[in-house]
């Protein structure tokens, strides 16, 4: 399985999380509340983990460990596709919506 590029956007969604936790970490303090880039660092981190978990998990199957099934492994290989989707469509959304922001007249 080729990981590269997937590699690539979730270092870019990293980037993107801590460009913003850095700046909006002092607004989330004033508030009390937890921040936006808190939040999306930790939906980053859960992608990562699940990508992880469903690689290791095919490579002892593909070693020919007997614990480990096929259905199980598909399954695995399933969410951290779904959750890689999910973010990338969010990265899409803050993209669009950036954009959105630099394109209004003041």
């Amino acid at each position: 399985m080729d990981t590269k590029g997937i590699d690539q956007v979730i270092g870019q969604l990293r980037a993107t999380a801590d460009a913003a936790a850095s700046k909006s970490a002092s607004a989330a303090d004033a508030t009390g509340g937890a921040s936006f880039a808190s939040a999306l660092q930790n939906a980053l981190q859960e992608v990562s983990q699940a990508q992880a978990s469903a690689q290791e998990m095919s490579r002892e199957f593909s070693a020919g460990n007997p614990d480990v099934n096929l259905q199980d492994v598909m399954v695995n290989l399933q969410k951290a596709n779904l959750s890689f989707q999910q973010m990338v469509q969010v990265r899409n959304r803050l993209v669009t919506a950036y954009q959105d922001i630099m394109n209004m007249q003041v």
